[in-house]
Order: C-alpha cells, then sequence, then structure tokens
C-alpha cells in the first residue's frame, strides 16, 4: 500500500517535473522531456528492450557487426 502511494506521488511529481523541463528546453539540441524520465518507479521496467553485454553477447555482436565494417575497410 505505500508503494502504491509512492508511485501515486511520483507520477504527479515527474509530470510536473517534465512540464517544468519542457517549457525550458531548447527544441534544436533537445527531445521533448517525458514524465518517465523523472519517475523512479518508472525506469524500473523502461527498458525492456536492451541487450544486456556480457562474454555470450559480444561474440554475437562481433558476428553481426564485423561484415559490416569488413566491407567498408576494403573500399
Amino acid at each position: 500500500m505505500a508503494e502504491g502511494l509512492g508511485r501515486r506521488r511520483w507520477a504527479h511529481t515527474s509530470l510536473i517535473c517534465a512540464l517544468i523541463a519542457n517549457a525550458h528546453r531548447d527544441p534544436k539540441k533537445h527531445r521533448p522531456f517525458r514524465p518517465s524520465d523523472f519517475d523512479p518507479y518508472a525506469k524500473q521496467s523502461r527498458r525492456t528492450d536492451a541487450i544486456e553485454v556480457n562474454a555470450e553477447t559480444v561474440g554475437l555482436m562481433r558476428e553481426a557487426f564485423a561484415s559490416r565494417f569488413g566491407k567498408q575497410k576494403g573500399r
């Protein structure tokens, strides 16, 4: 119950923070802020599509990108 109250309060606070930040941002230099940029509860589950870099995935990334970069070096 206490966590739900904290989430509700942070949702309200982050909305106000995003409003203030968007009012003072330079549109040419930065994208519009979202309330989730300021909400600590939203950041926990925000990046579910990210790939964790570890010993297993480094080899896969080398294979995926080596052919692209190898072709450019030969030009």
